[in-house]
């Protein structure tokens, strides 16, 4: 019996790839030390998994920004707007890299960065490829046969690891008519046969093949180009050890698919698709490997040793040890890295640190499931299994858990706390009296969190400050952006959310049932690390959240002042959420815990209150049966989080990097009188599913990309805003940038957000000033 790993977090055990890159795009550091630092993290990661007992290794897991990306320059599918950065004098293949990832705004040259959008259901961002018809492949970059070498060199064998090509192309998005993505499946397979070419050259034994996509619907062409791929690489390489990597669910009705294709080692995903094992059992062929990804790659929490050997022992008994191998379900990059860099007990007290695991941890639970189903009887596997029965019993019978009251009111609601008192017709004219104008301005919340606004945290944190003098500087700051607002003359301002983290972290932090890490960062892309928290018990809110700052700020304007909240879907699809619930149960919770939220920011005389769910479309299940039960407790959650309100009060909502198309209906049910939308990227694509739905309440589309460093001209914005007007009539139309600010700079901000108001104001000059009758009648 194996053990494998399909993939360790790339970030470092204290981010030093976060902290790396961005001095790199700040040219306080050059690029032979980026490079070494992501060659010391490889290392670390392959040593640590060797020294731990990891048998089949991976390589090519580590990525300076995105695995899709770097398969994207490995295959030379590179967009033509970056020929001119590729010829710039002293750029590297590291700076193309780069500005495909983020732009390029440098020595005369404006190159806008490629769509990024979520890695299937998690919260992991990939930058998306773009396909063009016939369009050509060729490898670019070596970076996976490099990486093998390197891995040799320290006398480690890894098993490089690849998304597949069918996943690679279902990844990706056609950038003209007239072909399909999977059309490019015969230009595409022949430089993975020049790749896998080069990796038996050095006497590769395995190379994993990551096909997420086979735990999703599929159509025939898909189903025919996984047939001819996989028959085509056998028959060029009958010595070489397939790992097919499957994970995310279930294979469901692609299980005949799958168990047909000449592979070695079929990996499935036992902790999203548990109930799979008995009919994989039954499909497999007489020689194929099977491993079991039986440890979270998701969650924090530990495994429970007892259900896995359970389930390892039930795959022996048909298989037989030697074709049973041991895993985590998927990828460690959405796990922190070290449980053991946690040494903060007031936030993560050791009642509820002795039930988690993070990457570093996995692993090693990974060999202990080994050496226990080998009976190995060593003082210290019988130690950790002992461990392990006592965690997983105090976990179901901890009294942190469980909280009676917030039980039975969720027990208590009733349909109509899901509706807002009128529909949205007439609720818009009661919002005629907030008196915005025509493609009326504002941003998404967030303002710049300097060095200096971080440095006063910490130093609050750290006792370093007291509480007022932390407070009377957030208030000085406050101030200082309220007043730069109304000088660019924005219409809807924000207070900025300088005394915020993270836009979970923060509300988790003032709600009970929640817990939080010092170290627990995962990436969420490029150099962006989040830290989630960790939901383990029943969630209810002891005191008011936000309602401080936004009534401080609105007293420093005439103008309308947006308060600001993370919506219950967004919270637990960004949290480490407890499994022993269902999750639905513990949306409803946090669902009730901002109503009293919004309630309380009404009375405190905010009129325009937005309830974030960025997060809303990432939690779709992925086979289209699963997605009504979903979107039926998630937009309920919403919308009882919403509904406490006056009519007179506008709810807005905010949602990035989503596809909207199958579920404009499940939107425009949320009820939101604004939602703003990431749109820029897609150079305003995603607006034609609202159009083509007739979406009835406002929009606002963004009109520029804040997860690139460069400053969109007027120009541009308002050429957006134009194709906006061309698909959504003007009257429902505001004007934003498509995210919050908080990782931009002061300058770049201030540059784009003067642009962004100067394009509104250019707009309004043509557009014609419609006054409806009945807000006359006001």
């Amino acid at each position: 019996m194996l053990t494998q790993n399909l993939g360790y977090p790339r970030i470092g055990s204290h981010r030093e790839l976060k902290k790396i890159c961005e001095n790199y795009w700040a040219e306080k550091t050059g690029y032979k030390n980026v490079l070494q630092v992501g060659k010391n993290i490889r290392h670390d990661n392959w040593l640590m998994q060797k020294d731990a007992g990891i048998n089949i290794i991976p390589a090519n897991d580590f990525s300076f920004y995105d695995h899709v990306l770097d398969h994207s320059l490995m295959f030379g599918a590179i967009p033509k707007r970056y020929n001119e950065v590729i010829m710039k004098k002293g750029n590297s293949e590291l700076d193309l890299y780069f500005a495909m990832a983020r732009g390029f705004q440098k020595d005369g040259l404006d190159v806008v960065a490629m769509e990024m959008t979520k890695w299937f259901d998690t919260n992991y961002h990939y930058i998306v490829p773009e396909f063009y018809k016939d369009q050509p492949f060729k490898l670019f970059s070596t970076k996976i046969i490099d990486e093998f070498y390197e891995a040799k060199q320290l006398g480690i064998i890894t098993k490089p690891v690849l998304i597949g090509p069918i996943s690679y192309l279902l990844l990706g998005k056609e950038k003209e008519t007239g072909f399909e993505k999977i059309d490019l499946i015969k230009n595409l397979l022949p430089v993975y046969l020049d790749i896998l070419t080069r990796l038996d050259a050095l006497d590769v034994e395995y190379v994993q093949f990551d096909e997420p996509f086979l735990t999703l619907d599929l159509g025939d062409k898909e189903k025919k180009a996984f047939e001819y791929v996989y028959k085509e690489i056998r028959k060029t390489f009958p010595r070489l050890k397939i790992v097919l990597a499957t994970y995310f669910g279930g294979l469901n009705n692609n299980l005949d698919l799958t168990v047909s294709l000449p592979i070695d080692v079929l990996h499935i995903d036992l902790v999203r698709g548990e109930d799979q094992l008995n009919d994989v059992l039954a499909a497999l062929s007489d020689k194929t490997i099977l491993s079991l990804g039986l440890v979270d790659g998701r969650n924090i929490w530990k495994n429970d040793f007892e259900k896995s050997i359970s389930i390892i022992n039930q795959a022996v008994e048909k298989l037989g040890k030697d074709r049973v191998w041991i895993a985590a379900s998927c990828s460690l990059i959405h796990s922190p890295v070290d449980l053991g860099n946690e040494t903060n007990e007031k936030n993560l007290p050791q009642e509820i640190k002795q039930w988690l695991s993070y990457a570093k941890q996995k692993v090693e639970e990974i060999v202990t499931l080994k050496k226990l189903v080998n009976n190995e009887t060593s003082a210290s596997a019988l130690q950790k299994l002992e461990e392990n029965k006592i965690a997983i019993s105090n976990k179901k019978t901890s009294a942190l858990i469980h909280d009676v009251v917030v039980k039975e009111r969720v027990l208590a609601l009733k349909d109509s706390d899901a509706f807002r008192l009128n529909t949205f017709s007439k609720r818009k004219v009661k919002q005629q009296k907030l008196n915005l104008p025509q493609y009326a301005t504002t941003t998404i919340g967030s303002f710049p969190q300097t060095v200096e606004v971080r440095s006063w945290r910490a130093k609050f944190k750290n006792g370093v400050i007291t509480e007022d003098e932390y407070n009377d500087l957030i208030a000085d700051e406050t101030a200082k952006a309220v007043k730069w607002q109304e000088e660019i003359d924005l219409d809807v301002l924000v207070h900025g959310e300088f005394e915020r983290n993270d836009m979970v972290e923060y509300f988790g932090e003032q709600l009970k049932g929640f817990a939080f890490s010092k170290n627990g960062w995962v990436q969420s892309y490029g150099s962006r690390c989040v830290k989630p928290p960790i939901i383990f018990g029943d969630v209810s809110r002891p005191k008011p959240m936000t309602v401080k700052w936004s009534a401080y700020a609105q007293s420093l304007t005439s103008k309308h002042m947006k308060g600001m909240l993370t919506g219950p879907v967004t919270i637990l699809q960004w949290s480490f959420v407890r499994n022993d619930q269902p999750r639905a149960e513990t949306c409803t919770q946090i669902a009730l815990a901002i109503r009293d939220e919004v309630c309380d920011l009404e009375k405190a005389g905010i009129k325009i209150i937005q309830i974030d769910e960025p997060a809303i479309r990432e939690g779709l299940p992925l086979r289209k049966v699963d997605w009504q039960t979903y979107l039926n407790w998630a937009v309920k959650a919403f919308k009882i989080s919403a509904s406490g309100v006056k009519d007179e009060t506008q709810i807005h909502t905010h949602m990035c990097y989503s596809e909207f198309n199958d579920i404009i209906q499940n939107i425009a049910d949320m009820d939101a009188d604004v939602i703003t939308i990431e749109t820029s990227r897609s150079q305003m694509e995603l607006l034609d599913a609202f159009a083509d739905f007739n979406y009835p309440n406002e929009i606002g589309p963004g009109v520029y990309d804040i997860h690139s460093p460069r400053v969109p001209k007027r120009e541009e914005m308002v050429k957006l805003l134009q194709r906006a007007k061309a698909v959504i009539p003007a009257e429902q139309l505001w004007v934003n940038p498509d995210c919050g600010l908080k990782t931009r700079g002061w300058d770049e901000t201030k540059k784009a957000l003067i642009e962004m108001v100067s394009a509104a104001k250019e707009m309004r000059k043509d557009a014609e000033i419609l006054i409806p009758e009945q807000h006359i009648s006001n």
